[in-house]
């Protein structure tokens, strides 16, 4: 069935996300008090609430994006080609310009939104952030009243299940199980908190989030059993 979805009806996606404030001391008491309350069985007794915060971009309560990236097929031509762009600066824009993209383009039944781990955390985050931000949501992302099946959503570590529920594996371990070329990445989802603070780089930021769009398009297409994209074929937008 997987085969039968065409390639160019996906929009594959990634997202980067930070703790909301740079450190915890900005934080207003109140917030202080919920992020200890929210974390108080992650950190157990050991770490304190501003020990941990670093960790607090993965909550969307408590985060924000930073970034957003996307890539898309076009079947044009005597090969396939895949455009990838991002979305980046202020969260309330570029959330907005992300709605815009869907409601534009990717706003028929026939289309659908694809990211590794995205109905765990990519697609919720989204949704809960354009919500904080009073901006209403677009129809592929507002799943109330949808049946299961009626969800417009793909999820590659899903697929990598087949039913076990227990189960996670990263992309980058599945990209490299598939035997796709692992990119050149310099850095990892753990240090985009300092790059962003600290190094104040949002275009090493951007080039990984991108990398990783890239990534699981290529995962898509071997679980169809489809070779991967040559270079020359992904272009940068």
């Amino acid at each position: 069935m997987l085969n039968k979805l065409p390639l160019d009806h996906i929009l594959f996606l990634d997202i980067e996300t930070v703790p909301e404030e740079a450190k915890f001391t900005t934080l207003s008491e109140e917030k202080q008090e919920l992020w200890a309350h929210k974390t108080a069985y992650q950190r157990k007794e050991e770490i304190t609430p501003e020990e941990f915060y670093e960790r607090a971009g993965i909550w969307a309560e408590f985060g924000k994006i930073v970034c957003i990236s996307v890539g898309y097929f076009v079947l044009k031509g005597e090969e396939p080609t895949f455009r990838v762009t991002s979305f980046h600066g202020d969260e309330a824009k570029l959330l907005k310009e992300f709605k815009n993209l869907l409601n534009d383009h990717f706003n028929q039944a026939r289309h659908v939104l694809c990211a590794h781990n995205g109905k765990e955390f990519d697609f919720p985050y989204i949704a809960r952030r354009m919500l904080i931000h009073q901006i209403s949501l677009p129809y592929k992302l507002d799943l109330f009243g949808k049946k299961p099946w009626e969800v417009p959503h793909l999820d590659t570590m899903e697929l990598w299940k087949f039913g076990d529920y227990k189960h996670y594996t990263s992309l980058k371990l599945m990209a490299n199980v598939l035997g796709i070329p692992s990119p050149k990445e310099d850095m990892d989802g753990s240090m985009v908190r300092g790059v962003f603070y600290e190094e104040n780089d949002i275009d090493r930021i951007i080039t990984y989030c991108e990398l990783d769009v890239v990534t699981t398009a290529q995962v898509f297409l071997k679980l169809r059993c489809q070779d991967v994209l040559k270079e020359h074929q992904i272009k940068r937008i």
